[in-house]
């Protein structure tokens, strides 16, 4: 059993998929194809009805979420990007874009607080930030203040362990994008891109055309339902059949707050502390508990001599948290048998 972060478990039904991928010779079609357009198609009409992505955004497919920094930097800045951020990965996010864009403005924040939006006005360019923070198990539920306070501006989200997991308010942002290997229980090697009309108006002004990942070069490529690159056809063809398979979003996002809540309330029973001590900001996909060192290492060897796999810590909270993935693939009675043992 793993409770990885990510990659983590995938469905279970990825299995069949696979061979049946092989056996309909979907591993060996061109990537211009009719075949392979009718794939990508069924994929993107799939994440729009399950996810409930409004008709008007675009989805596009790429190699990973880092990718998708890059994109923003090369085709949707202008000369500034504005980084809210409280772990790890937002601030990678942040050195990723200061070797591309010409000024790099960062706000890191606690990770028992929602960002302070107050003391910047009249901001147009690009506010990033990230929506379910991975390394350290918080979650700004509600971006709505985000969109109020920069109404010009494109705001891109990383919802890379909560895309698939949650129900998540689109209008909210004009770029969203999450790898595939963690609430959307596929393999590890794509990652998905939304982009909202405002996006692609942004994208037009800019007019970046110089990588062969500009916007507009991915953008014209997918109105025709191909990619700009030779894709990974396998990821696709699961993204298309996990999509016939699982149910709306919306009963995922309840029975993936279900499932947290009891986490929390099991951890808080048992006396173990959470690292992020603000329950309106704790991860419903992601529950980080936090020891001393010896604590955690002795959490994680019991874990691992049960055949039971949890996530190391990450970045400064390496040595003193492990991670407990809350993704949709991973089922009930393996909880169960995580919190047994815990017990």
């Amino acid at each position: 059993m793993t409770f990885y972060p990510g990659p983590s478990k995938v469905y279970p039904q990825v299995a069949q998929f696979m061979q049946d991928a092989f056996a309909e010779g979907m591993l060996s079609i061109n990537h211009r194809s009719s075949e392979c357009m009718e794939i990508t198609c069924g994929a993107i009409d799939g994440l729009h009805q399950k996810l409930n992505i409004p008709s008007d955004y675009h989805v596009y497919f790429v190699s990973s979420a880092t990718e998708v920094w890059e994109i923003i930097a090369q085709s949707l800045t202008r000369q500034k990007s504005l980084h809210y951020y409280n772990g790890a990965f937002g601030e990678k996010w942040a050195d990723y874009a200061e070797k591309l864009v010409s000024i790099i403005e960062r706000i890191p924040f606690d990770i028992n607080k929602l960002p302070d939006l107050q003391n910047i006005t009249n901001f147009n360019d690009v506010v990033c930030i990230t929506q379910n923070e991975t390394s350290n198990g918080t979650q700004i539920k509600d971006l709505k203040p985000l969109r109020k306070t920069f109404p010009e501006a494109i705001i891109a989200i990383d919802a890379t362990s909560s895309l698939g997991g949650i129900a998540l308010d689109f209008k909210d942002g004009d770029v969203w994008f999450a790898s595939v290997q963690k609430c959307l229980g596929l393999p590890a090697g794509m990652a998905i891109m939304i982009c909202s009309p405002k996006a692609i108006e942004r994208a037009e002004q800019i007019n970046d055309r110089k990588f062969y990942n500009s916007l507009l070069f991915i953008h014209e490529n997918f109105q025709k339902f191909q990619t700009h690159y030779t894709p990974n056809v396998l990821c696709i063809y699961l993204i298309n059949r996990i999509m016939l398979n699982i149910s709306h979003i919306s009963i995922i996002s309840e029975n993936t707050k279900q499932r947290a809540k009891k986490w929390y309330d099991f951890l808080e029973h048992k006396g173990m502390k959470c690292l992020v001590q603000n329950p309106e900001i704790r991860s419903d996909t992601v529950i980080t508990i936090q020891g001393t060192e010896e604590e955690i290492n002795e959490i994680k060897a019991l874990t691992k001599s049960h055949g039971i796999t949890v996530g190391n810590g990450y970045g400064s909270w390496k040595n003193t948290t492990l991670r407990i993935a809350n993704f949709p693939a991973i089922e009930n009675i393996e909880i169960e048998a995580l919190i047994k043992l815990l017990r």
